[in-house]
């Protein structure tokens, strides 16, 4: 037990400095989740060995992932799902899945490494939507068209390759497995039928559960993480992957609780981000084998390389082809495709089971976690750029320059000054969007009041500006998605 308490006091430790370390970075380009790897790459058993990853912490990680997939389910509205981008982005995963089996069973390279099997096929196929959650909010990002983007297509991108492993990874002979998806699925539709019905007959007992949440009972808690766990032990016995269960339970929240509740949310985010989900991305970093991964740099490069490749590109090209629902500029295009080629949980968990079946050694397993990881790093600092970059029209900026090199300055300070309104626009609307829903639930009081007064003021003044500019504030509503610089 002693050594036990260690590790996690070290885990936790790490887990403590880490948000601290991130926001003393300039410019805060590294998210927290990739310290916490490189941490555990460093003090687990790869690399200084003072965290020893035993049952008990390999338990709180498991936890941790499976909080991490409820809160990603829980993130997925239905309607989303269901609507035109939501069916945009289960067709982008098909073909990114086919082009991923094709690569893979094709690709002398993948044949040479040993890794042409389907594990390697799902784990091109995957977007990290539970890791990503926290750096579009970080980012603010959420909430805005290139953050639903990235939530529609990175939805499919973390459910598809589930599904995938429950099917395609399984032991069993078809007919089986989909006898046994079946009664899964059952058991969630009752888990979601249930609680459904008692909130809409108002149910007594619903009314104590709800009536109590905020006690010391946590009524709701409570039965959340019991649905969590419950549907986490019911993949176990059915031999499918805790992922499965997890995301499930976190879809089935959102269904009972379409609106949301923010004091659950809280308290989720709370156990989650504050305690099991650090843990679970520590022990993944202490799986990599920092040795194993430095003999094989071939094998890390290309598995990233085929990530952009696979992932990226047909996001890119299907947001293209979309633009009439989807009015992205090409620089932001390319922001959302970055961002849904982030990849690792279901990275770790594809590969952990891969290892325990004996179709990939685990040598090959830490590599493409340590591709994961740096895909963790890389592709929202990428996504972050060509983001920044977009509302400035590069382009028209080099043209412009082009046509007139003395005036370079002006053009220069002009391009600049017009992102920057644009970014305090989209603040504004977030600002005003969430006074009305206020307005709406409770009335407004007199902090609420003034506030509203700041807004409309801050937007007087950016239209005086934006007529400075010889823009027409009337014709800048849609901003920056369906903007045209003017000419000179």
């Amino acid at each position: 037990m002693t050594q036990e308490l260690v590790s996690l006091t070290i885990i936790m430790a790490v887990a403590a400095v880490s948000p601290i370390v991130a926001q003393l970075i300039p410019g805060k380009f590294i998210p927290q989740t990739v310290l916490l790897l490189a941490a555990g790459a460093v003090l687990g058993p790869y690399g200084f060995g003072v965290i020893e990853v035993n049952d008990a912490v390999k338990l709180l990680s498991e936890l941790g992932m499976a909080f991490l997939f409820l809160l990603a389910g829980y993130e997925i509205d239905p309607k989303r799902l269901a609507g035109h981008q939501g069916k945009v982005g289960l067709l982008t995963w098909g073909i990114t899945l086919g082009l991923a089996w094709l690569v893979v069973t094709f690709l002398p390279f993948f044949t040479k490494q040993g890794i042409n099997g389907v594990a390697t096929v799902i784990a091109l196929t995957t977007t990290a939507l539970g890791t990503l959650m926290p750096i579009l909010k970080e980012r603010n990002l959420e909430g805005t068209p290139i953050g639903d983007a990235i939530i529609s297509y990175g939805t499919w991108g973390e459910l598809g390759p589930i599904l995938a492993m429950a099917i395609l990874l399984s032991t069993r002979t078809g007919w089986q497995t989909m006898l046994v998806l079946g009664a899964f699925l059952a058991i969630c539709l009752l888990c979601a039928m249930l609680p459904t019905k008692a909130l809409r007959t108002g149910h007594r007992l619903y009314r104590f559960l709800t009536e109590n949440a905020n006690t010391s009972s946590q009524t709701l808690m409570r039965l959340t993480t019991f649905l969590l766990i419950f549907l986490v032990t019911i993949s176990a016995l059915f031999e499918l992957d805790a992922v499965l269960g997890a995301f499930a339970a976190g879809f089935i929240l959102r269904y009972i609780i379409p609106d949301g509740s923010k004091s659950l949310e809280m308290k989720l985010e709370g156990v989650g981000y504050g305690f099991l989900i650090p843990v679970f991305f520590v022990v993944s970093g202490a799986a990599i084998n920092v040795r194993a991964v430095a003999s094989r740099p071939a094998l890390l490069v290309a598995f990233i390389v085929m990530l952009m490749l696979i992932r990226a590109v047909p996001v890119y090209v299907a947001l293209s082809l979309d633009k009439r629902k989807n009015p992205l500029s090409s620089h932001h295009r390319v922001t959302v495709a970055l961002y849904c080629t982030t990849a690792l949980p279901i990275i770790v968990a594809v590969t952990s089971l891969a290892v325990k079946v004996g179709t990939m050694q685990s040598d090959t397993a830490s590599t493409l976690v340590a591709a994961g990881a740096i895909t963790v790093f890389l592709m929202p600092l990428l996504g972050s750029i060509t983001y920044q970059v977009a509302d400035i029209h590069p382009v028209t900026a080099v043209r412009e320059i082009a046509h007139t090199p003395s005036d370079w300055r002006t053009i220069v300070r002009e391009h600049a000054q017009v992102r920057a309104l644009l970014h305090h626009q989209d603040r504004l609307k977030r600002m005003a969007e969430t006074l009305k829903s206020l307005e709406k639930q409770e009335g407004l009081n007199g902090l609420d009041s003034r506030r509203a007064e700041l807004v409309e003021r801050a937007r007087l003044e950016i239209d005086r500006q934006l007529k400075e500019l010889g823009l027409d504030p009337q014709l800048t509503t849609q901003l920056p998605h369906n903007y045209r610089y003017p000419k000179n």
